[in-house]
């Protein structure tokens, strides 16, 4: 972007050598925005999602004494023993340590309350670095501010770094942008270095970025078949790699997944990056002249990482997390997230997949631009991550913050291009209306603009969502469910989606959560709640709980209701309540339902509704 007169060299000279003391700038703005904007989340720890509550029971944990490799929930099926969660302490760090610090000035109700508000920022920095050092290698050295304003506009990426959003989708995006950054880096060594280690720690966190991560690891191999100057990126790529998975998997690895699992850094998948660097290293230490030699080697050493992993570990060659067809089909399969963006309305696809198309289109204009420079190959790189993340929104609707947040950079160059072209015009109108418009288009922001006048989704009957809605919030709200502690520690059984929220906010404990190594209790709530009225207490009672609670138009209730009318749920929502559920009473206002479980009494089946219980 073109910059005329004293005033515009110096702005352009500052915008460059203060370009990181002005990115920390523009970051605590931002920061102080969000904090002010999200005062009353904190006030009252909403933490709107079940793994941000079960993250912050995980740190809880440990700080309470259980042990670092312990990543068992006790408080989820505590008469079965607990289960297990297969992630890992990283992102527990950072909440730890703000509660900690924050604890004798505060005590620790309010300390936790800041440490969720402010914990997510800290992955933002570390986003906005790594995209301004993208912008500023490929675009220009003052590219940086526009590519940050371009991010405050990717609305989906965003949010993953809110007050409150604490579980690891933060610190995985902000991994792929040094990853990218480090595909960026002309200084061989050090790009080498920057992409296997933040691959080797996204892959520590979870697995959620392992297709981005391979293909990076791929980027880098084919850089080199092209190009053996590139040895020394290579090498250093497959030492990090190794190193830093090995490294990864020694402090955080916990103790569950020291076994052949293959929904985390197992053993399993240290195996596949400790041979993938080790195999790059030595390639790179040979690095033969003739161009086919590479490209052959570099082939040969794919199938054998291929080859081994099907002989090693069949097991992982279907989905990951390694769940029965039945939990799959009545669960995993129908999580909102995991469904792909044409599943969803209109609405919610359009601004999402806005940003990527104009991303590719900036990636590829500007990756013919530089076809005669090295900068070619990143440009190259980043609109094949770019298009990859697009793609991925055709299976699941969760790849669009990353599919967003890699669009920044060819958004950014094409804004750079076109911008000026308007402000160059003789007409003021032009100059001034042009480029505005321009900007609005190619950065995205236009998808915002026009959001309001999209017809709404009424998928369901106008009053079907607000109504789940509104049940979703009532029964996660502090107020609602501390009403619950005025009845003595027991066992409740409850929805899935209930069940992290509710050791979070009451000293009670639940029966399930939606993670997948907790398959059994899952498909015993989906048992319990869809089949008929006399197979609940076998059910309740192998899991020794005392209550039933229910939360009636909550999200996951419709699917009981749809998938068995005439089921035991299908029953309660119409008010036919068995004998043996004697109905306990709440606050008037109280969005629950709330029975103690008989066990003593014999089943009389129910045949005409009953009258609510009293609140």
């Amino acid at each position: 972007m073109k910059l005329s007169g004293i005033s515009g060299l110096r702005l352009k000279e500052e915008l460059d050598r203060r370009w990181l003391a002005g990115m920390l700038v523009f970051w605590l703005g931002v920061a102080a925005w969000f904090l002010w904007q999200r005062q009353g989340n904190i006030h009252w720890l909403v933490l709107g999602d079940t793994d941000d509550n079960m993250r912050l029971m995980q740190v809880r944990a440990w700080l309470a004494g259980q042990g670092w490799y312990d990543l068992w929930q006790y408080r989820l099926d505590p008469a079965l023993g607990g289960f297990d969660i297969h992630w890992s302490r990283i992102v527990d760090l950072p909440i730890a340590g703000l509660i900690l610090l924050l604890k004798p000035f505060m005590g620790v109700a309010a300390a936790e309350k800041w440490a969720c508000g402010l914990a997510p920022l800290l992955p933002l920095v570390i986003t906005m670095t790594g995209l301004s050092l993208i912008v500023r290698r490929l675009v220009a050295p003052q590219a940086w501010l526009l590519a940050l304003i371009i991010l405050m506009g990717c609305t989906s990426t965003i949010l993953m770094y809110a007050p409150m959003r604490i579980d690891h989708h933060g610190w995985q995006l902000a991994c792929l942008a040094l990853t990218v950054a480090g595909l960026a880096d002309t200084r061989r060594a050090r790009g080498g270095a920057t992409v296997g280690l933040s691959s080797a720690l996204s892959l520590t966190i979870g697995l959620e970025m392992l297709p981005y991560c391979a293909m990076a690891g791929a980027i880098i191999g084919l850089r080199w078949v092209w190009d053996a100057g590139d040895a020394r990126r290579m090498q250093v790529y497959g030492l990090s790699l190794a190193g830093g998975s090995g490294l990864g998997f020694a402090l955080f690895a916990s103790n569950a997944n020291q076994v052949l699992r293959c929904d985390a850094l197992t053993p399993v998948w240290l195996s596949v990056m400790v041979a993938a660097g080790t195999l790059l290293f030595a390639l790179a230490l040979l690095n033969p002249e003739n161009r086919w030699l590479r490209l052959a080697l570099a082939a040969a050493a794919a199938g054998v990482i291929v080859a081994g992993f099907i002989l090693l570990f069949p097991q992982c060659l279907g989905r990951p997390e390694q769940v029965s067809d039945e939990l799959a089909r009545t669960w995993l399969n129908n999580v909102r997230e995991a469904r792909p963006i044409y599943q969803h309305s209109f609405k919610t696809g359009f601004p999402i997949a806005a940003l990527p198309v104009i991303g590719i289109i900036g990636a590829l204009v500007a990756t013919w631009r530089a076809r005669r420079s090295e900068a070619a190959v990143a440009w190259a790189a980043i609109a094949l991550f770019t298009a990859f993340a697009a793609a991925m929104l055709l299976w699941q609707i969760r790849a669009g913050p990353a599919a967003q947040m890699l669009s920044v950079p060819g958004a950014t160059a094409l804004a750079w291009l076109v911008v000026p072209w308007f402000l160059g015009r003789s007409s003021m109108l032009v100059r001034v209306f042009g480029s505005v418009l321009a900007f609005l288009i190619v950065s995205g922001l236009f998808a915002g603009l026009v959001l309001p006048w999209l017809p709404a989704d009424n998928k369901g009957g106008k009053s079907g969502p607000d109504r789940v809605a509104q049940a979703n919030a009532a029964c996660a709200r502090m107020t609602s469910l501390r009403q619950l502690n005025a009845i003595p520690k027991a066992i409740l059984f409850s929805h899935v989606d209930m069940g992290p929220r509710l050791i979070t906010i009451t000293h009670h404990d639940g029966v399930a959560g939606p993670y997948h190594r907790n398959g059994n209790a899952i498909l015993d709530v989906h048992h319990a709640f869809t089949g008929p009225a006399s197979g609940f207490r076998p059910i309740a009672a192998r899991h020794k709980a005392q209550y039933l609670l229910i939360c009636p138009d909550m999200a996951e209730t419709t699917v009981y209701r749809s998938r068995s009318p005439n089921g035991f749920y299908g029953q309660l929502h119409r008010g036919q309540v068995p004998n043996w559920l004697e109905p306990v009473a709440l606050p008037a206002k109280s969005p629950f339902r709330l029975w103690r479980i008989r066990y003593d009494l014999p089943d009389v089946p129910v045949s005409a509704p009953k009258a609510p219980p009293p609140r």
